[in-house]
């Protein structure tokens, strides 16, 4: 059984950043597409960052775009997002996800593996 969880989250003030982590356990991680979804209240879920098997190749929502990057370390099964420049509008909860094959897809449907979510609280 493939199990995804995220931490790292938190309160941070705008303009500053934070890093988000995702390890996948039970499953064939080198050979899964990650993405990380975001979902603010009453809000639908968001795309933010999706990479390929091996990272070579990145995604990324307009409205992150340059500001976070997502990466991967297949030896540890892990994930990550590196949000930087924060703004009070990222506030979130950060969802890590998982596709064995709908690699760089931008659609949450498309992701079989999804963890718990992490809170992401950003002040002005």
């Amino acid at each position: 059984q493939v199990q995804v969880a995220e931490s790292g989250g938190g309160l941070a003030q705008a303009g500053h950043s934070l890093r988000l982590s995702c390890v996948v356990s039970g499953g064939s991680f080198s050979s899964y597409g990650m993405g990380w979804f975001r979902q603010a209240p009453e809000k639908d879920r968001e795309f933010v960052a999706a990479t390929n098997w091996d990272g070579r190749y990145t995604w990324y929502g307009d409205s992150v775009q340059g500001r976070f990057t997502i990466s991967r370390e297949n030896a540890k099964n892990m994930a990550f997002l590196q949000m930087d420049n924060l703004k009070p509008e990222d506030t979130a909860v950060y969802y890590c996800a998982a596709t064995r094959t709908a690699v760089g897809a931008t659609l949450a449907p498309r992701y079989e593996y999804w963890g718990q979510g992490a809170q992401v609280t950003v002040s002005s």
